[in-house]
């Protein structure tokens, strides 16, 4: 089925879209919806800004210098957009996700070529955004004024967004994300992301539960549930009642074909006795967890509102290990927080030697407009910030590498994704969410193969196939 639209003359246009995506696993989603949405507007994926008659820089607000790397993308998008118009050609630039919500009008300020700014919560409205963008650009080419540049919407409306998105269209190699939970009420004072997703939301039970059936059936075998704080789901279910993450997921695994369950990123408070239990007892949910924690000491979680402490943490770990053994960690860390002293450092390195993490995200905190931490005293010199994060990831590396090291003989189920960077090599996922290398054919791709481990490296293991499925056999 092509994507076209019938011009003033009835011939056939194709138009495209290049969707760029910055920051987590929640934008990847948006990406996808935001072209779900577009696609009756017959919107095909460009590869590339140059094939394409609308560009959508789908932003993140989280981490240093995010805006003013989307400011320098618009600054080239500009310079096509200059050329379109040279050759008689136009081309729309549209800014979504956190730095819109966040900076709004500020963006079409600094760069007027944008044509359309639309926050996380809204671009289910793109459709109305780009007619209406479209009638401004003719109303200027027409050589009239207009007050003002620019489409607009970075509201937080009353409705959910989802009750206006289109079914899932396709599913990347046998793993589809599932958004279930928006939003944050948690306020870390280090942390954008109540003040750009807005407040928690969680998604009725039914919607989920449709949507999964969807994109089970459209080949997705794993399912990643994803949310800001995703372990604070409490959804309503059809009967009135409220369910928690850890009776969806139990639904989830009841449904034919979901072979893996996955959640994140989740938040220690919320890490409740069913859900630890859940990890235990649910085959489908993979024996891999994301508990950010963000440091180690009491002093410095206190100050980013962590709401809880390090032997509450160290206490949620050993009863997840408890259920599921061969359960991988993995967390986040920010070193240099305001007034982190090296005894509040050390107490992180301490704890992440106590706990051993599979893997991490680690980073220099860095100073996020209009947030608490922003105003502290005793922001920590930056030439400390990189020693410690240094030091930090060091230790996070080694860890890394043994538990690499470990699987090293094992033979495990591997979801091939996607083909690799040599001729007849394709790269997959283990249960732990390690990346693994292995010759085979493309054909795999999309399927659960069983993979002997040979190898074990800084971030991936080498393998090599044991069984291939009927059905992916030539």
């Amino acid at each position: 089925m092509k994507d076209v639209r019938t011009g003033s003359e009835g011939q056939c246009q194709r138009k495209r879209v290049f969707i760029r995506t910055y920051g987590c696993q929640m934008n990847v989603y948006d990406s996808d919806r935001m072209a779900d949405v577009l696609r009756p507007l017959g919107y095909a994926l460009a590869d590339t800004p140059e094939q394409a008659d609308l560009v959508v820089l789908n932003t993140c607000h989280i981490r240093e210098h995010a805006s003013e790397k989307v400011y320098s993308e618009l600054g080239r998008l500009r310079d096509t957009k200059t050329e379109r118009r040279a050759e008689g050609r136009d081309l729309t630039i549209a800014v979504a996700g956190c730095v819109a919500q966040a900076e709004g009008e500020e963006i079409v300020r600094r760069q007027p070529a944008v044509d359309i700014v639309v926050g996380p919560q809204a671009y289910h409205r793109l459709p109305e955004l780009l007619a209406e963008a479209e009638r401004k650009s003719a109303i200027r080419r027409a050589g009239k004024r207009l007050p003002g540049a620019g489409v607009l919407d970075t509201e937080f409306p009353a409705d959910s967004k989802f009750d206006h998105l289109p079914s899932p269209q396709g599913v990347r190699a046998g793993s589809a994300f599932l958004s279930i939970q928006e939003g944050c009420d948690k306020f870390c004072t280090f942390c954008v992301v109540p003040y750009t997703r807005g407040a928690e939301y969680s998604r009725p039970v039914a919607a989920i539960l449709t949507e999964a059936r969807q994109l089970v059936a459209a080949g997705a075998v794993e399912l990643t549930l994803l949310g800001q704080n995703v372990n604070a789901y409490h959804g309503e279910a059809a009967d009135g009642s409220t369910w928690s993450l850890a009776r969806l997921i139990l639904a989830l695994a009841e449904i034919d074909g979901v072979a893996r369950l996955r959640y994140t990123t989740s938040h220690p408070r919320d890490m409740d006795d069913d859900l630890i239990r859940a990890h235990g007892e649910v085959p489908q949910l993979m024996p891999y967890l994301h508990l950010p924690v963000q440091s180690g000491s009491d002093r410095i979680l206190e100050a980013m509102n962590r709401r809880h402490g390090r032997d509450l943490f160290l206490d949620i770990v050993d009863r997840l290990r408890r259920a599921r053994p061969d359960l991988a960690l993995s967390s986040d860390f920010i070193v240099g927080f305001p007034g982190e002293s090296d005894a509040d450092f050390d107490d992180t390195m301490r704890l992440i030697d106590q706990v051993g993490f599979a893997s991490a995200f680690s980073f220099k905190y860095s100073r996020r407009p209009g947030t608490p931490g922003a105003a502290l005293p005793d922001q920590i010199p930056e030439s400390l910030k990189s020693a410690r994060l240094a030091a930090l990831q060091a230790l996070l590396g080694q860890q890394a590498r043994a538990f690499n090291a470990s699987k090293v003989g094992a033979t495990v189920p591997v979801l091939f994704a996607e083909t690799g960077r040599k001729p007849g090599q394709i790269v997959g996922k283990t249960p732990w969410l390690q990346s693994v290398y292995a010759e085979g054919n493309a054909r795999l791709i999309g399927h659960i193969v069983d993979v002997r481990l040979i190898e074990g490296h800084a971030n991936s293991l080498a393998g090599e196939i044991m069984t291939v499925p009927c059905e992916a056999a030539a």
